[in-house]
């Protein structure tokens, strides 16, 4: 049995208990941090060790390697890598440069993770954002029109595919309009559906083909004006899934944000029940992370179905000229 759980994990080292855990829950996958990260060896055997209590191969490692100010990895860990609104910027001006540049980085990105043991990034952002929202988004995304945000959020995607990395859009069905950053509050959206379908759910119809997703902590009052729409089945059901035509493997975001609100059990309980497939839980605080796994069922049914369809992605690569991919990463860091 798999349960539809992926754990965040306390430190560098696998503690006993946290071994314990996975032994028993057997989650679907891990997410690493800044916290989890302090040297290449010490990650690869970090991996290897909850893997191996996990005790399966279909195991996803994720990480939030987006580029800008949302990188777990930095020099020397890591590459270090431009913002979604530098390829934005370069695309204003070179369209078709800017998505080369943009499947190339995110092509060598997906090299450096793959030799880490990871092999799921936690990118792109396809949200839109708009004058007065939050900050939280602002240059995480590509650009303030969807065009150039599909184009450049599917360069990404397929760079990391074609180097065995899963992509995870987010935050479906957006973001970008949020007045308040969901790790510390619910945000409340009242825009009318009409102007969301033409921009915010833009991106994420022109990419409901990829394998994977992340579900906004939003309220969408013309959606459901009582749940955010990670717990809410219109939000899931009726625009995810239907409107949006996404039918790849649909994640939370981390339940422990401040825009959830209840037990952490519940919060699990909230976001399966409203049609997520797994739930994400990312602090490494050993007894949320428990209750996380008992509000998470088996991974079964169309859930595994998803599951097992994304997971094929990490055991493709192709081969690629690395030198060309870093003089591309060069470019568009000299933009900046």
């Amino acid at each position: 049995m798999r349960s539809a759980l992926i754990t965040g994990l306390a430190g560098c080292h696998l503690g006993a208990d946290e071994r314990d855990f996975l032994a028993a829950v057997r989650p679907a996958g891990i997410i690493l941090f800044t916290r989890n990260c302090q040297s290449a060896g010490q990650i690869r055997k970090l991996v290897g060790d909850a893997v191996d209590a996990i005790g399966a191969k279909d195991v996803l490692v994720l990480i939030d390697q987006e580029g800008g100010r949302v990188q777990r990895l930095r020099p020397p860990l890591g590459r270090e890598l431009p913002s979604a609104r530098a390829f934005g910027d370069l695309y204003s001006r070179q369209p078709e440069a800017a998505v080369s540049a943009a499947r190339f980085v995110f092509r060598l990105l997906a090299n450096d993770l793959r030799e880490l043991g990871i092999n799921c990034d936690c990118a792109p952002v396809l949200d839109i954002p708009v004058p007065g929202a939050d900050g939280i988004i602002g240059d995480r995304a590509y650009a303030e029109r969807p065009r150039p945000v599909e184009a450049l959020g599917r360069a990404v995607a397929e760079g990391l595919m074609a180097g065995g990395v899963l992509p995870v859009i987010k935050h479906i069905p957006g973001h970008g309009r949020a007045g308040c950053d969901s790790h510390l509050a619910l945000p409340l959206v009242d825009t009318a559906i009409e102007a969301l379908r033409e921009s915010d759910f833009a991106p994420f119809r022109a990419l409901r083909d990829m394998p994977a997703a992340m579900t906004a902590h939003v309220v969408y009052t013309a959606i459901d004006a009582n749940a955010p729409v990670t717990t809410s089945a219109a939000g899931i059901g009726c625009i995810i899934r239907d409107e949006i035509g996404f039918d790849g493997l649909l994640m939370s975001d981390d339940l422990s944000m401040k825009a959830l609100a209840g037990p952490m059990q519940s919060r699990a309980e909230a976001a399966i029940a409203a049609g997520c497939d797994v739930v994400l839980h990312c602090n490494g605080e050993l007894d949320e992370m428990q209750a996380a796994a008992a509000g998470s069922p088996e991974l079964k049914g169309e859930a595994m179905r998803r599951f097992e369809s994304a997971f094929a992605i990490t055991l493709k690569q192709r081969e690629f000229e690395a030198a060309e991919a870093v003089r591309a990463l060069e470019r568009v860091l000299a933009l900046n």
